[in-house]
């Protein structure tokens, strides 16, 4: 945008007025004598006029890049909060959207400077939903270099190297140009994944050069013909890209499953419109269901389709647990047709979204931990979990974030929230605005300036890097060698002032084909009886 249209967008009102009183002063020079209080006012709107244009121009930090002078206010009381937090955040843990210490962290991990912190926990630790690790008497020496895994099952043709800290699905349309860029760039930086969300692989991926893990949901963007189907020769042309790692079946996320989306005609963009395959001028619809399948087997049989037409990448889905009977149902169809996913992401109903009814946000689909260790008792019981890796996503940022998800049957983590912090996000929660004040959540030309690419990019692989160097001390203080040795006995929780479990204790784990012999828990197996893998219906429910 340029500096003369600054006086008409009312985030630049204090540079506005100092640059006008400023001018003003200037003018007023030889009137100099006789009022010596106009030299005072020359100063001082010289000063805030100067701070007010270095904001505008500098690169660091994109909120004073959008309000200049104004935004000085916000450090301000940053750097006065630890004194002031008894007076107004005593309930912050609880009532925040993201706890301020844990963004803070975040912050300090992406700029690369120390993160650490005097006086100790200021977690009352006998309260009850306290959690620990357990550590080690004799710890290890870690590597962080070493923290990869291997994604690719007997059926996939070329597996990949992934880190076991990615970054999660967010669109572009829900992000912007920029901040899509700069998280991309970052992912190469610090040789890691980075999933496009259901908006398309669009030319800012590409432009960053990282892996990317290549999402399609239920509107098959970028890989549908013009009636919104599926079109398979799209398809194919955009998963043969050497930059698509891994392709991925969006069944539901977590933040708002079973509900579909719609991005207003007035938003779709040329850029937009070009990468999603959508014409303008028509609101582009993401359905809540997919029409390319409608069975459990059938799903099977896309997801084999989706590997092949790739080229035989890792092709997996992800989804947030809802019914218990209908995730078995889709393990019966593997077992019936012997297709397996390489992969299977597991979302949260605590994962975050820019915009979602508030009913689907607090009471919609399962928690993270209950439905991560569900999905891997359920592949434990029939046998299969050794071919198939899992993913883990839903408001993961910390190190013991990762551990906690990697203890309770994760492979490797996924993160959005974290990331969108380290790129400049301070969670002003004004996503579905269109007015992000840091250029992260928006398309408006002139805030998405505010994003500086280069310098986001680097601060996405300081976090990231910083984060699994924080996880390699964890790991190494469990007395381990890999994030992958954490179990549910190195996780403990406190259920009340006199009473302490392991997650080994509330999260029990099946035997190996348990499901198939018939000795699992009564909980898994009724689950089990009413799964049909020719139906995401209950098989109680179709025989009634």
């Amino acid at each position: 945008m340029s500096v003369l249209l600054m006086p008409f967008q009312p985030r630049f009102i204090c540079l506005t007025l100092a640059l006008s009183l400023f001018a003003g002063s200037l003018v007023g020079l030889n009137y100099l004598p006789a009022h010596p209080a106009l030299l005072v006012l020359l100063i001082v709107s010289g000063g805030f006029s100067a701070l007010g244009l270095h904001d505008y121009f500098q690169t660091h930090h994109a909120i004073l890049r959008n309000y200049p002078i104004a935004a000085h206010i916000r450090f301000l009381l940053e750097e006065i909060r630890p004194e002031m937090r008894q007076y107004f955040f005593e309930d912050e843990k609880h009532s925040m959207p993201f706890s301020r210490d844990k963004r803070a962290v975040v912050y300090q991990r992406a700029k690369g400077v120390l993160d650490k912190r005097p006086f100790g926990t200021n977690y009352d630790v006998y309260a009850d939903g306290f959690e620990w690790l357990n550590h080690s008497m004799k710890p290890t020496n870690a590597q962080p270099d070493d923290f990869r895994i291997t994604i690719g099952g007997p059926d996939c043709e070329h597996p990949y190297s992934a880190s076991v800290f990615n970054i999660s699905a967010m669109s572009f349309g829900a992000l912007s140009p920029n901040a899509i860029h700069a998280l991309n760039k970052g992912a190469a930086l610090g040789k890691f994944a980075h999933d496009t969300g259901e908006g398309g692989f669009s030319p800012y991926h590409k432009a960053g050069g990282g892996d990317i893990i290549w999402e399609i949901g239920s509107g098959y963007f970028g890989a549908r013909n013009l009636d919104g189907t599926f079109s398979p020769e799209a398809f194919a042309k955009t998963a043969a890209n050497p930059q698509v790692k891994m392709v991925e079946l969006k069944l539901s996320q977590g933040a708002k499953p079973g509900h579909g989306g719609v991005l207003p005609a007035a938003k779709v963009s040329a850029e937009i419109s070009e990468t999603r395959g959508v014409p303008m001028g028509q609101d582009c619809v993401s359905p809540s269901g997919h029409s390319a399948f409608s069975t459990p087997v059938e799903m099977m049989k896309f997801i084999g389709e989706m590997r092949r037409l790739s080229g035989g990448k890792p092709a997996g889905f992800k989804l947030c647990i809802g019914h218990e009977w209908e995730f078995m149902a889709i393990c019966k169809a593997m077992l019936e047709t012997n297709i397996y996913p390489d992969f299977i992401v597991v979302d949260g109903s605590e994962g975050g979204t820019g915009a979602a009814p508030m009913e689907f946000m607090d009471h919609i689909g399962r928690p993270l931990r209950e439905g991560l260790s569900f999905v891997h008792n359920t592949l434990v019981g029939i046998g299969v979990r050794d071919r198939i890796k899992i993913g883990a996503s839903g408001k993961i940022a910390s190190a013991f974030d990762i551990t906690r998800a990697m203890a309770l049957g994760a492979d490797w983590c996924n993160a959005a929230r974290g990331f969108m912090f380290a790129i400049g996000c301070i969670q002003s929660q004004s996503c579905h605005t269109d007015r992000c004040p840091t250029g992260v959540a928006t398309q408006d030309k002139s805030r998405q300036r505010a994003l500086v690419v280069p310098d986001k990019a680097n601060r996405v692989a300081h976090f990231h890097n910083n984060t699994l160097h924080a996880l390699s001390e964890l790991t190494a203080a469990a007395g381990l060698e890999h994030p992958s040795d954490f179990h549910r006995e190195h996780i403990s929780r406190r259920i009340s002032q006199s009473e302490v479990k392991t997650f080994a204790d509330l999260y029990p784990e099946l035997q190996s084909g348990a499901l198939l012999n018939g000795t699992a828990d009564a909980r898994y197996t009724t689950a089990w009886n009413r799964a049909d893998a020719h139906s995401f219906r209950s098989a109680t429910a179709a025989a009634a």
